[in-house]
C-alpha cells in the first residue's frame, strides 16, 4: 500500500484544477480561462483500495501578491510546499520555460517533483522538444511527462510515475471520502465559477462567495448565498437589467450544484457591497479565506 501527499504547483492558467478533475475522474475544482480562478488548496483523494491513496492537491497559481487575499492564496500554495510528498511542477507547453524556472527554482523544493508538461494538444511546433531539452538537466526534474489534462492524455503513463515516489504507508483519509472540505465549501466555488463564465475581467477578481444556510429538507436542500462584492456599480453588474443576470448565475449554478450534491436544490442569491474586502483580515476570515 502507497500512500502520499502529490502537490500540484505552476503559473495561473496552467490547468492544475483541469489536471486534479481529471484525473479524480471528477470536478471538484472549478476552472475558467480566466487566470487566478482557484484561490484556496483544494485536497482530493484518489484511492484504490489495498494499493495506494494520494491525496491531490490543486494549488493557486503562483503570482506577487497585490492584496491580502493574494497573500491568502500564496499561504496555501507555502502550506502545500510543507507536507508534500512529491511535487508536481506543471508546465503550459507554450509557456516561457526561462520564467517557469526561475518560480520553480523559487519554491526551494525539498521533495521530489516530477514535471509535467502539459497542453500538448495544442503546443506551438517545436515546444514538447524545446521542453524536452531545457528540463532535462534541471535539479528539481527526476523526470517530465508529457500530458494533455483537458483531453485526457497520458494520465495513466503520469499515474504510474508518480507512484514511484510515493511511500509506502496507511491511508491518510477514509476511501469513501473524496475530499477534506464541507460541501458548502464546494457549492460556493461552483456559484463563483459562473460569476467568472459570465462576467468581463474584472468583476470575478472582486467577487466572493459566501453560503448562509445549507438546510436539508424532505424533497430538497435549500441553500442561501452571499456574492461579495466591492462597489455599488459592480452589484448592479451583478444583478443585470430587471434581475437578468442574477437569475442567469443562479440557473447555471443550480445546475451543477444539482448535478454534484445528486439532489433537487432551492438557490437563493445576494448580493451584497463590502467596500475594500479583499485587503481586510476579518472580512476575509469570514468569506473563508484563513
Amino acid at each position: 500500500m502507497k500512500s502520499g501527499f502529490v502537490n500540484i504547483f505552476g503559473k495561473p492558467n496552467a490547468g492544475k484544477s483541469t489536471l486534479l478533475n481529471a484525473l479524480m475522474g471528477e470536478k471538484l475544482a472549478i476552472v475558467s480561462h480566466k487566470v487566478q480562478t482557484t484561490r484556496h488548496r483544494i485536497k482530493a483523494f484518489l484511492n484504490k483500495p489495498g494499493e495506494y491513496q494520494l491525496v491531490l492537491s490543486d494549488t493557486p497559481g503562483i503570482i506577487n501578491p497585490q492584496y491580502k487575499l493574494h497573500h491568502r492564496m500564496m499561504e496555501a500554495v507555502k502550506s502545500a510546499l510543507e507536507d508534500a510528498d512529491l511535487a508536481v511542477l506543471l508546465v503550459d507547453a507554450n509557456d516561457n520555460f526561462a520564467e517557469l524556472d526561475a518560480i520553480f527554482v523559487e519554491l526551494k523544493l525539498k521533495v521530489p517533483s516530477v514535471v509535467v508538461l502539459n497542453k500538448i494538444d495544442v503546443a506551438a511546433n517545436g515546444k514538447i522538444k524545446e521542453a524536452e531539452a531545457f528540463f532535462a538537466d534541471k535539479p528539481y526534474c527526476k523526470e517530465l511527462v508529457k500530458i494533455s489534462a483537458l483531453q485526457k492524455n497520458h494520465l495513466d503513463t503520469l499515474l504510474s510515475v508518480l507512484l514511484k515516489y510515493i511511500p509506502e504507508g496507511m491511508p491518510f483519509y477514509s476511501e469513501d471520502d473524496l475530499s477534506d472540505l464541507p460541501t458548502r465549501f464546494f457549492v460556493s466555488e461552483l456559484i463563483r465559477e459562473k460569476i467568472y463564465e459570465l462576467f468581463g475581467e474584472e468583476i470575478p477578481y472582486h467577487t466572493a462567495v459566501m453560503v448562509n444556510e445549507y438546510k436539508e429538507k424532505t424533497d430538497l436542500i435549500k441553500i442561501q448565498a452571499d456574492i461579495i462584492v466591492n462597489r455599488e456599480s459592480q452589484k448592479a453588474i451583478l444583478i443585470g437589467d430587471k434581475g437578468c443576470m442574477i437569475k442567469q448565475i443562479g440557473m447555471l449554478a443550480r445546475k451543477d450544484i444539482e448535478a454534484f450534491i445528486g439532489q433537487k436544490i432551492f438557490l437563493e442569491l445576494f448580493i451584497k457591497v463590502r467596500p475594500k474586502w479583499r485587503d481586510n483580515d476579518m472580512q476575509l476570515k469570514e468569506y473563508g479565506y484563513r
